[in-house]
């Protein structure tokens, strides 16, 4: 017995056929378009030999970003020795001085001690404005942490950061990050997902299957 559509129906039925590549689900059960975005030429932010490169791109003054922290946290504790994880803090405004402070922290080895402490002098504390922070109120929260501020200070405004800032940018427009957080796997995938476990699950999934992929060449 042959079924038979109706004529009305058919048009219906090659739409969805012409559809289905864009939501095509892989062997691990992600499907493009819904739970991550292939980047078209995209490459790691840095480039580790024998590691799959995750990114998050973050934002001090985002609470959404605050409330992944924890997550990240014990998510980060449990990664494979293949992964090489990395904070980027969005460089939307090349002025953004939190961004700028992210850097110059780092760049003095300080990271461990100002990151969430950040986080918590604007969402817990609220000793920190959210937007519009000064340099000042940076130095004065960091030197509370034990940071020299007038060296805080000449590291914000240093070329060494300005270049991280543009190279976060051009990172940033190169992988479609629109906002954050976002995490971006290997360069060549940016995570979706409908809650903060989702993107964790999905970003493990895609490093899987970059494992995958660098065990088959």
């Amino acid at each position: 017995m042959t079924l038979r559509l109706p004529h009305l129906l058919l048009p219906l039925l090659f739409a969805l056929c012409a559809a289905a590549p864009a939501l095509a689900q892989q062997g691990d059960g992600l499907v493009e378009g819904r739970d991550y975005v292939v980047i078209a030429g995209g490459a790691p932010l840095q480039v580790t030999k024998g590691k799959i490169e995750v990114v998050e791109v973050f934002a001090y003054w985002c609470h959404v970003c605050n409330d992944f922290q924890p997550l990240v946290d014990t998510w980060t504790k449990a990664l494979p020795r293949d992964v090489a994880f990395r904070y980027l803090p969005a460089a939307f405004d090349p002025n953004d001085r939190l961004a700028r402070a992210y850097f110059a922290s780092e760049s003095m080895g300080k990271l461990a001690r100002t990151h969430h402490a950040t986080f918590r002098a604007i969402h817990v504390e609220q000793s920190l404005p959210a937007r519009g922070a000064t340099a000042a109120e940076i130095g004065t929260l960091y030197a509370t942490l034990g940071i020299d501020a007038k060296r805080l200070a000449t590291a914000m405004q240093s070329k060494a950061t300005d270049a991280r800032m543009h190279t976060a940018r051009e990172f940033m427009i190169g992988a479609g990050v629109e906002g954050t957080p976002t995490m971006i796997v290997n360069g060549k995938y940016r995570v979706k997902g409908r809650s903060l476990a989702d993107m964790l699950r999905h970003t493990d999934l895609l490093v899987a299957r970059e494992r995958a992929s660098a065990q088959a060449r």
